[in-house]
């Protein structure tokens, strides 16, 4: 059994055949999929997707690069979203300094509400980071998430271990996706072993970052778009990294994000 922690199932790219990718999920033994928002509209649409799925999940939040327009009533629109039963997180929120969407202070601020309002909740955060460790690390310090039991994750980890050493530090946990499979990713991979085994998950964040896959001949090669069943390829290459057997790390992770996500139904 898996989870996959993060995919974006509600993006146009899904719509002509989201029953059939839902269907190969299942037969690769993932069981559960969270999906993200990334802006207030967003987060509706995924919720109704998830009504209609019992193997989805939502979180609700307004990504960094949606947060120029931030305006103060978001926040209720938030918490009164995040009363619906199908909602396990506040996500996907950050810092993402790559793009030029937002000010810098806009985002800070949209992301310390945010992170507010999950420890109010009670429910974890699923946190963006895109070059702006730092901060992110700063704010995540300052948030009344620091040191409680399960404050969240930094989806699609790609810092330096510093990094993870200070959020795992905090109680949060690292998410890894398809670079992680990637030729030239040696670094990324040697994070992901010496993550502790209790506090990693994997993801897709389909449909983005396929998986390098090998065919025949142990060629690798990545899929036009990435979907919920390929993160079966995450975990058997953080488990070869890690010199475990693939079913035992896929264990673990899914144990993790039971833990994590703890609003999830849980029925086998």
């Amino acid at each position: 059994m898996l989870i996959d922690t993060h995919c974006h199932l509600d993006f146009a790219r899904f719509d002509n055949d989201r029953d059939a990718v839902l269907a190969r999920a299942a037969a690769a033994g993932v069981r559960r999929i969270i999906i993200p928002a990334i802006d207030l509209e967003n987060c509706r649409g995924i919720l109704q997707l998830a009504e209609r799925h019992s193997q989805l999940f939502a979180a609700v939040g307004v990504h960094p690069n949606a947060t120029a327009a931030w305006q103060h009533n978001w926040l209720a629109e938030l918490r009164d979203l995040a009363q619906h039963e199908k909602v396990v997180a506040i996500g996907e929120i950050g810092l993402d300094y790559y793009w030029d969407k937002s000010p810098k202070s806009t985002q800070h601020h949209a992301f310390a509400l945010q992170l507010d309002l999950a420890a109010a909740l009670g429910l974890p955060v699923i946190v963006h980071n895109r070059q702006a460790s730092a901060d992110v690390v700063r704010l995540l310090a300052a948030s009344p998430l620091n040191g409680t039991a399960q404050p969240g994750v930094l989806h699609s980890f790609a810092a330096d271990w510093q990094t993870a050493q200070q959020v795992l530090v905090m109680g949060f946990y690292l998410g890894f996706t398809g670079p992680v499979t990637y030729k030239k990713a040696d670094e990324l991979r040697q994070i992901a072993a010496r993550v502790p085994l209790d506090r990693i998950v994997v993801e897709t964040d389909a449909p983005f970052l396929a998986p390098e896959i090998n065919g025949q001949g142990g060629r690798g090669k990545r899929p036009s778009r990435n979907e919920p069943a390929f993160v079966a390829h995450v975990a058997a290459r953080i488990a070869q990294e890690r010199e475990m057997e693939s079913a035992v790390f896929a264990h673990h992770t899914t144990q993790n994000a039971r833990r994590l996500f703890a609003k999830v139904t849980w029925n086998d």
